[in-house]
């Protein structure tokens, strides 16, 4: 499974995005593909009444399915996947199938809250055996529930093994004290989020009863360090240093946030805050005026829950379209099948369940 996550800063994508380099498709492929955005609109006041822009949600799910759908498997290719240490669940392509005109990957769900969008894709052998796919929007924001602020978490099974994506933008701001809010935000979303209940059906309902959790997005925690400190750290490359002082890492280990979630070593440079257009962070290049101080800090992050995941990538992307560089990850994941691998059915229901909640 390949995750990642970017707040764009209401930028609307260009059409010359280089959006393949994000995906690494040249790489690897996998084979459900979760990507969330923050601040895909800006969050004036116009923006932040109306939960859903269409046409922007949407230029950003046509450029990820022009990429994930671009033919670039070679016998070669497909010869070592067949021998691959990674059992699929299944079965492989043949030739024929992979120069066929038919998409490789679909999208099964998307959703946006104001400016936190989630989009999931699937390879299309895996589509029938998806089922139960859900949506639960919270809002954290303006007045603790507007959508400015918040989470829009997605459900599906894939065969006998429910998974939850949650995509978050949480409570911004570098002042002392000002963790303490985003704490808030995550209890707010772990305890408000619930997915509609299915007749007859046992699912999940919370974040937490899913067997596979992975959470990312916008989460906003800074560094405990003065910002010449931070600034001279950074510079100096003194990753370890930094994530020492690292205020989500420091809120974990004291219990007061995200208990018994887990996240893979970082080693890459904290992915906030950058000039637009620009390898320079925000208030370090004395020839471009900047309005407030920002401290670098990690604010992109991915985290998880629970057994039957195993990350094997967390890095950057080095995209200069707004002030904060995309994070992604892959894992692989232990999925439970209950009956033999063969040609499934369209078991995958046409509509799925939206639980919003970003008003009172």
């Amino acid at each position: 499974m390949f995750v990642g996550s970017w707040n764009v800063g209401g930028i609307p994508p260009p059409d010359n995005l280089n959006i393949e380099e994000l995906l690494n498709t040249e790489n690897n492929m996998a084979d459900i593909y979760v990507f969330g955005f923050q601040e895909i609109v800006p969050l004036n006041a116009g923006n932040i009444l109306v939960p859903e822009n269409s046409n922007i949600s949407m230029k950003w799910n046509s450029l990820l399915k022009a990429a994930l759908n671009k033919r670039r498997v070679t016998e070669d290719i497909l010869q070592r996947a067949e021998v691959g240490e990674i059992q699929r669940i299944y079965p492989i392509k043949t030739l024929s199938s992979i120069n066929s005109s038919a998409s490789d990957f679909e999208c099964i769900i998307s959703k946006q809250m104001v400016g936190i969008y989630i989009t999931v894709w699937v390879r299309k052998e895996l589509q029938g055996y998806i089922s139960h796919p859900s949506v639960s929007c919270i809002g954290c924001g303006i007045l603790g529930r507007l959508g400015n602020k918040g989470s829009v978490s997605i459900s599906f099974c894939l065969h006998e093994t429910s998974f939850c994506f949650v995509c978050s933008h949480l409570a911004s701001g570098g002042k002392e004290g000002d963790e303490r809010q985003r704490n808030a935000d995550a209890e707010h979303i772990l305890a408000r989020t619930l997915f509609p209940a299915e007749p007859l059906q046992h699912l999940p309902r919370k974040i937490l009863d899913h067997d596979r959790v992975i959470w990312l997005g916008d989460l906003n925690y800074r560094i405990y360090l003065p910002e010449a400190t931070t600034r001279s750290l950074v510079k100096n490359k003194e990753w370890s240093i930094l994530l020492e002082n690292d205020q989500l890492k420091a809120e974990l280990a004291k219990g007061r946030v995200f208990e018994g979630w887990h996240e893979k070593e970082i080693e890459f440079a904290p992915t906030y805050k950058y000039h637009q257009n620009s390898d320079d962070y925000y208030g370090s290049n004395h020839k471009i005026k900047a309005k407030r101080m920002r401290a670098p800090a990690w604010c992109d992050r991915i985290i998880w829950f629970g057994k039957g995941l195993k990350q094997i990538q967390y890095d950057r992307v080095e995209s200069r379209l707004s002030d904060h560089r995309p994070v992604r990850a892959i894992f692989i994941a232990i999925v439970n099948v209950s009956r033999p691998l063969e040609e499934p059915g369209s078991i995958l229901s046409n509509r799925f369940v939206d639980s919003s909640d970003h008003f009172t």
